[in-house]
């Protein structure tokens, strides 16, 4: 498998890119063609066309979750697919996977939307639509997790925002985020959008669902901005028991998150136009 950053906070040294705070991969396994997130805006389909890939040619769109930093660019693809229809010239029509309330309102009283800003109808006209709860597997080494079991008592214990769903408003604890995890023979390769679940949750659930404790990588938001003592000292704990063979935290990951699980890990850095290979 192969992933290449589209969109990140960062870009790369000698990398001539740009970056926005958002999360967008592709991701090549076979001749399976995946988009990972759609970032803030259309900056990963400038960045995509500067590294010569056609983002119109994907066979699956995967959604971590509603947030604007992740699902802001699908009008930006969308519009693409609709000029390439103008044209009369041929593109491929992608399933797009999501948990099922990725397309309900999320938003800040008082501040706006910090949602999914396409309708699910509008997303049916151009994507044939696999939104489930339950893990679905792409590939038999790539599974979306579907919604992720909170098991431990120091991650996704707040809510961001409120959410309307079939006309009733609560408080939002991004019950949508979800990660996808490929299966390679070494072991497992997290790809996390912000981990609202909780990055310990997460790779519970991961090793669950893949039936491995064995992790070679994660890479993404692993939703430690300002932690509190006991979810940071939590997170590396449980880092230094599973021992990953790299990790690469960005995103939603504050510097002092990542000296510290650098001490547990072999901490590497991410920006747009980073390409790493695993092995199947």
């Amino acid at each position: 498998m192969k992933l290449t950053v589209l969109v990140d906070n960062n870009t790369l040294i000698d990398h001539y890119f740009l970056a926005e705070p958002g999360v967008s991969y592709y991701i090549e396994i076979d001749d399976m063609k995946v988009l990972f997130d759609t970032g803030y805006s259309d900056v990963f389909i400038k960045n995509a066309t500067k590294m010569g890939i056609d983002l119109l040619d994907i066979d699956a769109v995967v959604l971590s979750h509603a947030h604007l930093d992740h699902t802001w660019g699908l009008q930006h693809l969308i519009q693409a697919y609709a000029e390439r229809r103008f044209e009369n010239r041929p593109a491929k029509r992608p399933t797009l996977i999501a948990h099922p309330s990725v397309f309900d309102r999320r938003f800040i009283p008082g501040l706006g939307d910090i949602g999914c800003l396409v309708s699910e109808e509008t997303a049916r006209r151009y994507f044939d639509l696999k939104l489930t709860r339950q893990p679905r597997w792409l590939h038999p080494n790539l599974v979306f997790l579907g919604e992720i079991e909170r098991e431990n008592d120091f991650e996704a214990s707040y809510p961001i925002g409120r959410i309307h769903h079939d006309e009733t408003e609560t408080d939002d604890f991004l019950l949508d985020d979800s990660s996808l995890v490929y299966k390679s023979s070494q072991g497992l390769v997290i790809i996390a959008g912000c981990a609202h679940a909780g990055i310990c949750n997460t790779v519970i659930h991961a090793m669950r669902v893949c039936d491995d404790n064995r992790l070679v990588d994660m890479i993404g938001g692993f939703h430690l901005l300002d932690p509190t003592e006991l979810q940071l000292q939590k997170t590396v704990e449980n880092m230094r028991r599973w021992h990953p063979n790299a990790l690469h935290a960005c995103h939603c990951t504050d510097f002092k998150s990542r000296v510290a699980l650098s001490q547990v890990s072999d901490l590497q850095e991410v920006g747009v136009g980073l390409e790493l290979i695993y092995e199947g």
